[in-house]
């Protein structure tokens, strides 16, 4: 009869709601197979055969996940690797995923080596995204040489997002951030990158120029530049100069096409009518060169034919050099600059300089430690919880319910990270355990006040509800109070601590401690 009249209560029904759609947010699924995409190449066999990232903000759950490839099943990420080992150059494959049917032809890096251009991780098991804590990666904090109003501040965002977007990244939260004294910062977070590849893509400011003598001809960016070739027909390893010893070991030339904008060809057009042409090894050059500089400081010089010779063309081609010890380094550094000059040529530069603040890089199997440290802490403390409510009690009626709304809260805690695409890692699960803690005080005050007999003075239930929910808003308010300098603190970086606690609360307050109220009301009451 009781029972009934818990699970018919509103209160109860309502916390019932909520839990179900956060199991529905949270998508749990043990058993997913397969080796999920976390990002694409560019100029690989994978980004020529048309497949595209989904987008960053994208739940884990979404994303592309590879199940076959030809015949063969790909359950985890080490069939993936199994499979590609034994690839040649050129042979034509056929990939299954979870959004479509792809075919794509091979290509050989440097050792003549195959990549297909993924970079994979393990099919996630639920929506809930892990923060760089418990997966690895890199978080770099980027403070602005000045501070910026909120336009400006939306424009270098996007710029910074397109750039990383352009590069092949995925996983990336980019949040503005300030510390107590106002200093505005940019926190980075990218899972599966090195600490070397965003300090070169962000810290920079990409500012690219082409010159002939101390005139500008065009800058990157697409007000100059319309089209960046990116596909292996147009770009690479350079056919006529490739890759040759030189004193410190290796060095390989890169090439690639790009079509400038008509007011861009007409500059180059004016500077070059005013040049002379001179020949040397039988060919026949203009006295100067394009110049290529970036950041201000030049990265290489390309000669132009005579006959380009004030003529407004369009379609040019830039190059540029890598080096390293062997010939297999040598290529892979002229491709990565080959990326990174892409990228800028398409983005442009950024409308303010970065400076690195701080740089966190974490190893993937430290993430993977501390997410079973984690999730072993949790259940002790439950545990240590339901020891301890039961001997406070003494009784069933009170613990049991006690132990429930708990879960509870954390079961609806996760479902809206999952939903609003918060990264969990360790500050946020210190905030879970501190919305633990706090939801089993607020009960134990509801219980200790349903209790109370009262000598000399009578109670009626909605008194003592009443009275039980006075002290737990009044140590909500304080609590919400005290997390919002947490949220500014660190330039930031507490903010996930700050966000979850208040969720946490919220939920609790809100959602939670009601039901679990009338559930003792109706258990209590005689």
């Amino acid at each position: 009869m009781k029972a009934k009249k818990i699970l018919t209560n509103t209160r109860v029904i309502i916390l019932m709601i909520f839990l179900v759609l956060s199991v529905v947010a949270i998508h749990p699924n043990p058993f997913a197979k397969g080796a999920a995409i976390r990002n694409i190449e560019p100029n690989s066999s994978a980004a020529d055969a048309g497949m595209v990232n989904l987008k960053p903000a994208a739940p884990p759950m979404s994303k592309e996940v590879i199940t076959r490839m030809n015949n063969d099943p790909i359950n985890t990420i080490q069939d993936y690797y199994d499979f590609i080992e034994d690839l040649k150059t050129n042979q034509s494959i056929q990939i299954k995923t979870t959004k479509g049917l792809y075919k794509l032809t091979t290509q050989a890096t440097g050792n003549q080596t195959v990549d297909l251009g993924f970079k994979v991780y393990e099919a996630p098991t639920t929506n809930i995204r892990r923060g760089l804590d418990l997966q690895g990666g890199t978080r770099v904090l980027l403070k602005p040489e000045q501070n910026l109003d909120s336009d400006d501040m939306a424009i270098l965002l996007s710029n910074m997002n397109q750039r990383l977007n352009v590069y092949g990244l995925s996983d990336i939260v980019i949040r503005t951030a300030k510390d107590l004294s106002g200093q505005q910062y940019i926190s980075v977070e990218i899972a599966g990158v090195s600490e070397e590849e965003i300090q070169e893509l962000l810290a920079k400011q990409g500012k690219f120029e082409a010159k002939i003598g101390n005139k500008t001809v065009f800058i990157g960016g697409e007000r100059d530049v319309t089209y960046v070739c990116r596909s292996a027909d147009c770009s690479g390893i350079d056919p006529n100069y490739g890759c040759s010893q030189v004193e410190e070991g290796w060095g390989c030339r890169f090439n690639f096409a790009i079509s400038l904008s008509p007011d861009a060809a007409k500059r180059q057009a004016n500077v070059t009518a005013g040049l002379s042409v001179v020949t040397e090894n039988n060919e026949q050059y203009l006295n100067e060169s394009l110049d290529l500089f970036l950041d201000d400081v030049k990265v290489d010089d390309l000669r132009i034919a005579a006959e380009l010779k004030g003529r407004e063309t369009t379609d040019i081609s830039i190059s540029g050099y890598g080096s390293g010890a062997t010939q297999q380094e040598a290529m892979y550094n002229s491709l990565e600059n080959m990326k990174r000059l892409q990228t800028i040529l398409i983005t442009g530069s950024l409308p303010v300089k970065l400076e690195v603040a701080k740089t966190d890089a974490l190893s993937p199997l430290l993430g993977e430690e501390l997410l079973k440290n984690a999730i072993l802490v949790g259940l002790v403390a439950i545990l240590a919880v339901s020891v301890v409510v039961f001997m406070r009690y003494r009784s069933l009626k009170i613990s049991i319910p006690i132990i429930f709304t708990c879960l509870s809260e954390v079961i609806i805690l996760l479902g809206v990270a999952a939903l609003i695409g918060w990264n969990i890692d360790l500050a946020a699960i210190a905030a879970i355990i501190i919305a633990v803690g706090t939801g089993v005080d607020h009960q134990i005050v509801i219980a200790d006040e349903t209790l109370k007999g009262g000598i000399g003075q009578v109670y009626n239930w909605k008194e003592k509800i009443k009275r039980a929910f006075f002290i737990i808003m009044a140590a909500y308010f304080t609590t919400m109070v005290a997390m919002l300098p947490l949220w500014f603190a660190g330039a930031g970086l507490l903010k996930g601590f700050a966000v979850i606690t208040m969720i946490g609360i919220s939920t609790g307050v809100f959602i939670a401690r009601p039901a679990f109220a009338a559930a003792i009301e109706i258990l209590l009451k005689e």
